[in-house]
């Protein structure tokens, strides 16, 4: 797949300055002067599962293959024992085609789809909801706040768009207090189903490992999280009141608002750990915000 290798700490880190996935734009500032920012772009990418188109999604455009597969993934149409054949990207015509040895055939799931609160429309399809009863995600994981404090710190300060452009969300795969696949897209939905596709292509388990996602923690984000198996989810941004019901349905740690020494769980606390002293953790500097925020 041509994936890059290990980023000092990261296996996927992100690629603030890949000129391809941002656009500069001019324009004028609240007090008229001219102003030059960065942008991200959006791109369409049409999803193929052998014969049959599946979804358009909007995208920033980098690792398309890992979003493909991600994407089926996460709405049961792929399974983990399926064999790809082969994966097709054709930039010219922004269009995918994943093949599989198995047969496929999710006519009656394609007329079930249901358009979620995810940036850049996201969907989730009808037969997900069935089997979201029936996972169990692990009662050992646990998480230390000494874990928490240095995932945040860590990926707060790492190179992004999402500190460099705004408009756009990052999702990172973590395993203790090493952040090891952060992904970025225009939907947080995106980003997530880019590491799960990666975790697929290159045989990596979900045991003993947490998400953290710079977005709000809604139902899509649980429910992606549940179906792959990561019982532990952070947030600095807020919840919506379903994504709680349904993380609490789940026994899916949810933890939002963590900035700083300041946190909020909501679902799952009983795998917290309270091993740190929270004189030992600094605040988050004031200035430690989107670009985009700040401009």
């Amino acid at each position: 797949m041509g994936f890059p290798n290990r980023t000092g700490d990261y296996l996927i880190a992100p690629k603030p300055d890949d000129p391809g996935l941002t656009d500069s734009v001019e324009g004028v500032d609240q007090n008229g002067d001219p102003v030059r920012i960065s942008v991200p772009v959006e791109r369409p990418l049409t999803l193929f599962l052998n014969g049959r188109e599946i979804v358009t999604m909007m995208t920033v455009g980098d690792y398309p293959e890992c979003l493909a597969v991600g994407y089926l993934i996460n709405q049961n149409m792929l399974l983990p024992d399926d064999e790809i054949k082969a994966i097709d990207y054709d930039d010219y015509i922004d269009t995918i085609v994943v093949r599989t040895a198995r047969e496929t055939n999710y006519e009656d799931k394609l007329r079930k789809k249901t358009l979620t609160s995810g940036c850049a429309q996201g969907t989730v399809f009808g037969d997900v909801m069935e089997k979201f009863d029936d996972i169990d995600l692990s009662a050992d994981a646990t998480l230390r706040t000494s874990w928490l404090y240095a995932l945040s710190k860590t990926i707060n300060t790492t190179p992004s768009l999402y500190l460099t452009a705004g408009a756009i969300h990052g999702c990172v795969l973590c395993e203790q207090d090493h952040p090891l696949i952060y992904m970025e897209d225009v939907g947080r939905h995106n980003a997530i189903d880019k590491i799960a596709g990666y975790m697929f292509l290159n045989n990596i388990s979900s045991v003993g490992k947490s998400f953290y996602t710079t977005g709000r923690l809604t139902s899509e984000m649980v429910i992606k999280s549940v179906q792959m198996g990561i019982p532990i989810l952070i947030s600095r941004s807020g919840f919506t009141a379903w994504g709680v019901q349904l993380a609490r349905k789940a026994g899916l740690t949810l933890i939002g608002r963590a900035k700083g020494k300041r946190y909020v769980c909501l679902s799952g606390a009983e795998r917290i750990i309270h091993d740190i002293n929270l004189d030992d953790v600094d605040d988050e500097p004031d200035n430690m915000n989107r670009k985009a925020a700040r401009s």
